[in-house]
């Protein structure tokens, strides 16, 4: 396999070439540089010497956009419209998001299906990808101030338990803000880089990384050996951070201040309550008592706060984070005495109570808190970059591949199923469905590229998956497995995993490609990722809505006399709306029509399903009657 390296110049990098490191973060977001002059990293500071950016985003109805502190007033001004902990909604669907509207105030799209949840402000849809891209440009445009050059590349990272979606999602996200996402580097291994662990060699050590932010938790174990990662378990909570700490303060000062309790007007007390509360958080990690007066027009309430009730109101989450890491030991199959190292990440770790009960935990006299808390993974995203940028001729890199590699689905769009930069050798699989009824044959399609559209990508074969037994659409499980071995052979078999139907094909990816056709499609991806990812959209709203009507008038057929003329005239009058908006490519459209037909199909499709459970546990059915 011919290895592309990622710098396909030769010579050493421009100013131009910098590869910035960047955590992109639920709550904030950082990018970090090496510096040219000590060779260390640095996290890179804003117009107003601001290094954290605020991971929110704000979509005026006008379609102006803002992102972090300008985002932020938002939040209690205008909350439909104002987008937080994004990170939390990436490469999921609907039913796999646990937080709330009625929480994050924003609106979230049920459309009954396995697609990715999206967004809706005004009448327009978003997908956590684009919104994650608005972050990722702010934090590119910071960069570029600071160093007066154009950026393209980056490393960014993700949490170590992030799924080939949620990494997908996130390189997606990377191109959409115009940026050759070089690597998705596991936050715990940035950590260690950050720390200097893992960057000699002959240096082998089994860390634990305790990373409380504020909104999540989590804590890997890492085994590093020869310069390689590699994570023996991970365990957290996605709904645990900092902020749960803030709302144990406001529910104290709430239970025991009546004024507060009886005050009207408490929604507009509640964010000027959630700011003190994080400031006596803040001053309680070094002081021994808070005193502060939350004033409004009418009212000036004196609250106070001690370490010693601080820690009483934290501790029951605190051992949740703790029962996280016995659960992560457990899982490594190690005991405490073998870990060499403790590496503490998020700015929660600051409070003295979490670092004496991590300390108490793993039996531990110290732990590393050297390093900024709120910066450690970008500054080790940063590491990771210049590693890649081969200024760092000692660290030797594993191969990669060097397009990614996956199938045509619905719409011509590009399925990738190995990611570009992927280390080779590498195995993946993912499953897929039917759109048809009784759909017995399959052609599967592989190709290589960075496109969305299949046109624009390179096709490497293709082969049929015959016998599949008729099921109803959606039915079958249908498994894809790409297998790249390490001289650039890729072995694809299909699998329905009901019947065990299969079918294989062995092709190679880099045949007829020279460094220079692999230079120009990396950078019409780059060039053409809006594009792009308005065709993608386009395409899924088109097939979404085809599938929506296609189910729904299976339905009414199957039901007729369960629902009235009305309910029937109205369905088909908003099916054919459906139809209207598909013909005119309108995304934003076609995706309200969407949203009209499933909000007015529920009701009596939850009502049926009702009946036919009653009539199902009287041993009928709905069809017997």
């Amino acid at each position: 396999m011919a290895i592309i390296p990622i710098n396909i110049k030769e010579g050493t990098l421009k100013l131009e070439d910098y590869i910035i490191g960047i955590d992109l973060g639920t709550t904030n977001s950082l990018v970090a540089i090496i510096d040219r002059i000590s060779g260390k990293p640095k996290a890179i500071a804003g117009q107003n010497s601001e290094v954290i950016v605020p991971s929110i985003v704000y979509l005026n109805p006008n379609g102006e956009i803002l992102v972090g502190e300008d985002a932020k007033p938002f939040l209690v001004d205008d909350p439909h419209n104002t987008i937080f902990s994004v990170k939390r909604l990436m490469g999921k669907s609907y039913s796999d998001v646990v937080i709330s509207d009625s929480s994050i105030g924003y609106k979230l799209i049920d459309d009954n299906s396995e697609s990715l949840v999206k967004i809706k402000s005004g009448d327009k849809f978003y997908t956590p990808i684009e919104l994650s891209s608005f972050i990722l440009k702010d934090l590119k445009k910071k960069a570029e101030r600071h160093l007066g050059a154009k950026i393209s590349k980056a490393v960014i990272t993700v949490p170590a338990y992030f799924n080939d979606a949620q990494r997908q999602a996130t390189r997606d996200a990377g191109k959409l803000a115009g940026l050759d996402v070089l690597r998705i580097v596991n936050e715990p291994t940035a950590a260690s880089l950050a720390y200097g662990i893992g960057l000699n060699p002959e240096e082998g050590k089994t860390v634990a990384v305790y990373d409380l932010g504020g909104g999540t938790f989590d804590i890997s174990i890492l085994k590093i050996h020869q310069g390689v990662f590699e994570v023996l378990s991970t365990h957290g909570n996605t709904q645990l951070g900092g902020d749960d700490f803030d709302n144990a303060i406001i529910k104290f000062w709430s239970d025991t201040n009546s004024e507060i309790r009886n005050a009207t007007q408490l929604p507009l007390l509640l964010p000027k309550l959630r700011l003190m509360a994080e400031d006596a958080k803040k001053q309680l990690s070094g002081a021994m008592n808070f005193e502060g007066v939350l004033t409004t027009e009418n009212l000036a309430i004196p609250l106070s706060l001690s370490r010693e009730d601080f820690e009483q109101l934290i501790k029951p989450l605190v051992d949740k984070t703790i029962e996280s890491c016995k659960q992560a030991m457990k899982d490594a199959d190690l005991r405490c005495i073998e870990l060499d190292e403790i590496i503490m990440v998020g700015g929660s770790t600051r409070i003295e109570f979490v670092q004496n009960e991590v300390k108490k935990f793993f039996n531990k006299l110290s732990i590393n808190t050297a390093l900024n808390p709120d910066e450690v993974v970008a500054l080790g995203a940063a590491i990771e970059a210049d590693i890649l940028a081969g200024n760092r001729r000692d660290i030797l890199l594993v191969d990669v591949t060097p397009l990614s590699l996956g199938i045509e689905t619905l719409g011509g769009l590009m399925d990738v199923i190995i990611p570009r930069n992927s280390k080779v050798p590498q195995r993946a699989a993912r499953q897929y469905t039917t759109s048809v009824d009784g759909q017995g044959t399959l052609r599967i399609c592989i190709y290589q590229g960075e496109r969305d559209n299949i046109v624009h990508n390179r096709k490497l074969g293709e082969f049929l998956l015959s016998g599949v037994p008729g099921m109803p659409a959606g039915m079958p499980k249908i498994e894809i497995t790409f297998m790249l071995d390490a001289d650039g052979i890729l072995k694809v078999g299909a699998q329905e995993l009901r019947s065990g139907v299969e079918q294989h094909i062995e092709v190679k990816p880099q045949y007829g490609l020279t460094d220079k056709d692999l230079e120009q499609m990396l950078l019409d991806s780059m060039v053409n990722a809006k594009d792009d990812l308005n065709y993608r959209s386009l395409q899924e709203a088109k097939t979404e809505a085809q599938n929506l009507n296609y189910a729904t008038l299976n339905f009414i057929n199957k039901n007729k006399t369960e629902l009235s003329e009305s309910e029937l005239e109205k369905t088909k009058s908003y099916i054919d709306l459906l139809k209207a908006a598909i013909s005119t490519e309108n995304k934003d459209q076609i995706l309200k029509a969407h949203d009209e037909l499933n909000d007015f199909t529920k009701p009596y499709a939850e009502r049926l399903m009702d009946k036919a459970i009653v009539m199902a546990l009287k041993g009928k059915t709905i069809e017997d009657n």
